[in-house]
């Protein structure tokens, strides 16, 4: 599972991998099993806490995800999970549909590990299902947010997780990093140079909106440039749960309130910030 992003609502598209539950392949994960144990130990050397908060059931796991595509800390926090609960116990990692189409080698790949297409049908599907959801709500722009960036939550105002663990009566477990974002040292993000462009003629690269085009360092490229894939560099990560959030009221009545749905987003975005201010001092002042 590469890409988990924000909710979108355009059409389905079933001819496209990502769209049912069914392509989940246990046999699949299993097999990645000793590359993730292998990163995890020797390449990323990850130090990890929180995972005993994690209550019986199901959860809406949120959190911010760092490095590029690679997405590193999301792969390790996969790991912990099946090594933890196992392979049976399902989660599903929604999937941003534009950029998932740009590269549909790694697409097919990660829906095999239960990537679905971050689309209302899909998360609905998942959590009726009975499965846990992974949710990165501030998508393409949280994982190549500009380097200055790296201690700072980005959800990009998305608050649509919010309504999905009211009307499913699921606690919301945060998931946080520090350290994935040295993987990919973003310098820019010239995606509104290259708006301009596109609303003078310029086509989209490859006639996909890539929502954020940046310029970093990093590997294989030294200097690359739009939201390709990269290998990470060998940075220690460090992650953690933290404990689940709860909320007064659930239903699918409440998730209308507009000024409930924001209060309870505006309580989750200053607790998972609140923990990865307190991970990056410990990090830094062990």
């Amino acid at each position: 599972m590469d890409l988990l992003k924000p909710l979108t609502h355009s059409t389905p598209s079933h001819d496209r991998p990502g769209w049912t539950l069914d392509e989940r392949d246990e046999a699949f994960i299993e097999g990645l099993m000793p590359i993730w144990e292998w990163l995890y130990r020797h390449y990323f050397r990850v130090q990890t806490s929180g995972w005993e908060s994690i209550p019986e059931g199901q959860v809406l796991l949120v959190g911010s995800h760092n490095g590029g595509l690679a997405a590193p800390d999301m792969h390790m926090m996969m790991y912990d999970w099946f090594r933890r609960f196992g392979i049976q116990r399902p989660v599903y990692g929604l999937m941003h549909r534009e950029l998932s189409q740009s590269f549909l080698p790694g697409t097919k790949l990660a829906v095999k590990s239960g990537a679905i297409m971050a689309h209302p049908t899909m998360a609905h599907k998942a959590l009726k299902s009975g499965a846990s959801v992974l949710v990165y709500p501030g998508g393409v722009k949280d994982l190549f947010r500009t380097h200055d960036q790296r201690d700072r939550i980005c959800f990009n105002d998305n608050a649509a997780f919010i309504k999905l663990a009211l009307r499913y009566e699921v606690p919301i477990v945060p998931a946080i990093s520090w350290g994935a974002h040295d993987t990919l040292i973003v310098l820019k993000d010239l995606y509104p140079l290259l708006k301009q462009l596109h609303q003078l003629g310029l086509p989209w690269p490859g006639n996909i909106d890539p929502v954020v085009f940046p310029l970093y360092l990093g590997l294989p490229w030294g200097i690359g440039l739009g939201p390709i894939p990269n290998i990470p560099f060998p940075i220690q990560v460090h992650t953690r749960v933290l404990p689940p959030i709860y909320f007064p009221r659930y239903g699918a009545a409440v998730k209308r309130d507009r000024a409930y749905v924001q209060e309870c987003y505006q309580t989750v975005y200053t607790k998972i910030q609140a923990g990865l201010d307190q991970l990056k001092q410990e990090v830094l002042n062990p």
